[in-house]
């Protein structure tokens, strides 16, 4: 299935990252790019959690061995070119230089705060970074807040509650910013997106968006969203989820991808988890899809979890 409008036509293009020999994603829950359309895959595979890639998916480096639980979850390169990770097992936040050198941890590895308390982290899920640098962080699947910290990591304020009210949060999954310094964050659980100003002062809401995951603004400024399946009863309905959306700022919807039935075909997908677009409009994204479906198989293998959509003029 794909729709399409002029402003927003891709093309699925597989095979398109060329690891060495040995070397596999595992699965890959985040994606990002920095300015020189390098992308970086935050994978769960914990010899090479994150693999840094050329424009044209040739292999550039690897790194962070040692510091990163299984459960990685989000990865974003900031408007200064460092590189923000998300460790929701580890309940971390991780600052690092784009080779690879570590700058700043936020939070205690393997310590959370005690579950719904507000206070930062329980299963943290995203970084967003404004334009001075301090960063926005979704905290996350133990917990029901935004979390606003200055660049040298001191926590700023805080808002957000569980529930289903404008405002509350339902499993807020990722955050992004874009130009304008408005914050869209994926409330999964509850089927929609929220946007704020960086105080904390909701703006608006889009509805009807299946289980929002790996929310990227582009440089386009249109709203790039994965949906996810896994809905308990409607596992194996067609066209529910395993789709990708991309949104005006608006919230009106210009293009959506993917097959109604799930799988690692060229062009389908399994559980799109991370998004992020580079300066040509073409679209990477991570897809959770060992622990989806690949850990359910008899025996388990691993499936395919980067997918690349080309952008066409």
């Amino acid at each position: 299935m794909a729709t399409e409008t002029d402003q927003a036509r891709f093309e699925a293009i597989g095979g398109w990252e060329q690891l060495p020999d040995g070397m596999t994603l595992h699965e890959t829950p985040g994606a990002a790019v920095d300015a020189e359309d390098r992308v970086y895959l935050l994978t769960r595979n914990t010899d090479n959690p994150v693999i840094v890639l050329d424009a044209d998916g040739s292999f550039v480096r690897t790194f962070g061995a040692g510091t990163f639980s299984a459960r990685t979850h989000a990865i974003t390169v900031g408007w200064d070119g460092l590189v923000y990770c998300t460790d929701d097992g580890h309940h971390t936040i991780t600052k690092w230089t784009p080779e690879g050198d570590l700058l700043l941890t936020i939070g205690t590895p393997g310590e959370s705060s005690p579950r719904f308390s507000g206070e930062p982290f329980n299963r943290p899920t995203d970084v967003a970074v404004a334009a001075d640098g301090s960063l926005f962080i979704s905290d996350g699947y133990g917990n029901a807040r935004v979390h606003h910290y200055s660049p040298a990591g001191e926590r700023l304020h805080s808002w957000g509650e569980p529930g289903i009210d404008p405002g509350q949060f339902m499993v807020p999954h990722n955050i992004a910013i874009d130009a304008e310094q408005r914050l869209y964050v994926a409330d999964r659980e509850a089927h929609r997106v929220q946007v704020f100003d960086i105080e904390g002062t909701l703006i608006d809401i889009w509805n009807n968006i299946h289980r929002p995951c790996g929310l990227s603004v582009g440089p386009d400024g249109l709203v790039y969203i994965g949906e996810l399946n896994g809905v308990a009863l409607m596992q194996g309905a067609a066209g529910i989820g395993h789709r990708v959306g991309v949104y005006d700022r608006s919230g009106e919807l210009l293009a959506r991808f993917g097959d109604p039935e799930e799988g690692d075909a060229t062009g389908q997908f399994i559980a799109p988890h991370g998004l992020a677009v580079d300066s040509h409009g073409d679209v990477y994204v991570g897809e959770v899809s060992f622990t989806i479906s690949g850990s359910r198989l008899d025996p388990p293998r691993e499936l395919k979890s980067l997918n690349k959509l080309k952008r066409l003029d």
